[in-house]
């Protein structure tokens, strides 16, 4: 979920194709997108021109493949990180835009990359309090209107894409603003979980159910080698924990084995999170199918602290350059249990986990391999109230965004992938003729919006090809209903 909360350096990866009616994909260039700034509106609720103001926010932009005033306009809902790392790594926009003639925009959230209301004093109290998701969606949907009326593009059917958060975004955008978007494409979108719908052991099972469709031997591995851990902490063995993981620094108590318990959980989060067919810079650098790469790691040989140490070093250490782990820089305990990393991004989405999104996910060593990590409500309210002077409201994405009572939305494409720990947090099962599941047989992570790949499972390419074609009857309808406007 948590597209910009870990700390490794995060490389730009460009690799995209073009997208055909056949299904064949041939090589190009990715296009340039204009980096551009819109002057947004800080508080859209707020009518009192004494207490409100503007800030510039970023956003990218090609009309390399457009039908000027007559094509589509596809339009990204940035999500919780810098918006290039979104559109380099979201191909399948620029392969539709070239089949279908339109225009491509990939709009950045506010608080996040270069879009600070307040500059460096956006995460001070109360400066922070004006990162909602209603004002996130009314940014997007004022953007769209104006930037429609400047580019002639009035008569122009939106289609909102996103990935993760950003397709939580997608599918509010459908909701809120259908008089602006004729159709939301939300890949990996957890809209369920994050409500506080379903099972909080849900996240955390399916993490560990990635690793068990390699072998089982694999999670017994695992388990066995965080039995070992929690042994050797509680007999405060700390040093030889530290040699062990060869860490930075020694442990001295048990909080310390509890960050340090966060941190290779994260890491097998990620893996299974980002389980792509080939390598990708996503999140730090990772190896093709990280997750069989890092059973092959665990299963190597007898000493099983020694493999669990190396299995994160395939996420937190893919250089070999770090002579040692730091377990309070590379993770960072937060009010997501994904994990947060550092820097403002960081800040931002741990506000949003602290207000909106609700991420009471936990590890039980019952239903996952984990160790047992708890994050109750009430853990939830604690770590919000200290931190941030906030009470979570647990249940306003269900009050203001429908939870899962969606059958009176339309137009809306739900794909997740069967190896993402956050399919099962989303809608799994068609809804409607118009509300539409797309489930991907060996897909990780919202794999639909990266471009196309040589080494892409034949599931992803029938998914991109079925999204294709509903959105071009989106499209088509919404042309129509245009033209016989008066």
């Amino acid at each position: 979920m948590n597209l910009a909360l870990i700390a490794l350096t995060m490389t730009l990866h460009a690799l995209s194709r073009c997208f055909v009616k056949t299904g064949a994909y041939h090589s190009h260039t990715q296009p340039s997108f204009k980096e551009k700034y819109f002057t947004q509106t800080l508080d859209h609720f707020n009518f009192n021109s004494m207490g409100n103001g503007t800030f510039l926010q970023r956003y990218l932009i090609t009309d390399k493949y457009w039908k000027i005033g007559y094509g589509p306009i596809f339009f990204y809902t940035g999500n919780e990180g810098d918006i290039w790392e979104f559109a380099l790594n979201s191909g399948f926009l620029t392969e539709l835009a070239a089949q279908q003639e339109a225009l491509v925009i990939f709009a950045e959230h506010r608080y996040y990359g270069k879009s600070l209301p307040f500059g460096n004093d956006s995460f001070s109290i109360p400066q922070i309090g004006l990162l909602t998701v209603e004002q996130a969606i009314a940014d997007y949907a004022v953007m769209i209107s104006v930037l429609k009326r400047q580019m002639g593009a009035t008569d122009c059917p939106v289609i909102v894409f996103g990935g993760s958060y950003g397709g939580m975004l997608s599918v509010y955008m459908r909701i809120k603003y259908p008089n602006l978007v004729a159709g939301a494409l939300a890949a990996s979108a957890p809209i369920l979980s994050t409500a506080g719908l379903g099972d909080p052991g849900q996240f955390f099972r399916d993490v560990t159910a990635d690793f068990e469709k390699y072998s089982t031997e694999c999670s017994y591995a695992v388990r066995g080698a965080f039995h070992q851990l929690k042994e050797l902490g509680e007999l405060q063995e700390y040093s030889t924990i530290q040699n062990a993981f060869k860490l930075c620094k020694r442990p001295s108590s048990a909080q310390d084995i509890h960050q340090l318990n966060g941190l290779l959980r994260n890491a097998f989060t990620l893996m299974a999170m980002l389980d792509y067919p080939y390598s990708t810079q996503f999140m730090g650098s990772l190896p093709a199918n990280p997750v069989k790469v890092g059973c092959e790691t665990m299963l190597r040989g007898s000493d099983l602290l020694a493999n669990l140490r190396d299995t994160a070093a395939i996420v937190y250490n893919s250089t070999g350059l770090l002579t040692c782990l730091d377990a309070y820089t590379l993770y960072v305990e937060c009010a997501d249990p994904t994990g947060c990393g550092l820097g403002f991004d960081s800040m931002a989405w741990d506000y949003q986990a602290c207000t909106e999104i609700n991420l009471c996910y936990e590890s039980n060593n019952v239903t996952d391999m984990f160790p047992t990590m708890t994050f109750t409500e009430t853990e939830r309210l604690q770590y919000c109230s200290k931190r941030w002077g906030v009470v979570p409201r647990p249940d306003w994405l269900k009050i203001q965004f429908w939870g899962d009572a969606l059958s009176g939305a339309s137009n809306i494409i739900f794909s997740n992938g069967d190896l993402d720990p956050w399919a099962n947090g989303g809608v799994r099962k068609s809804l409607s003729s118009s509300l539409i599941a797309i489930n991907i047989a060996g897909g990780a992570h919202h794999l639909d919006l990266r471009g196309s790949n040589e080494a892409d499972p034949a599931s992803v390419i029938k998914a991109r090809i079925a999204e294709a074609t509903l959105i071009k009857q989106w499209v088509e309808e919404e042309r129509t209903k245009i033209q016989q406007l008066p």
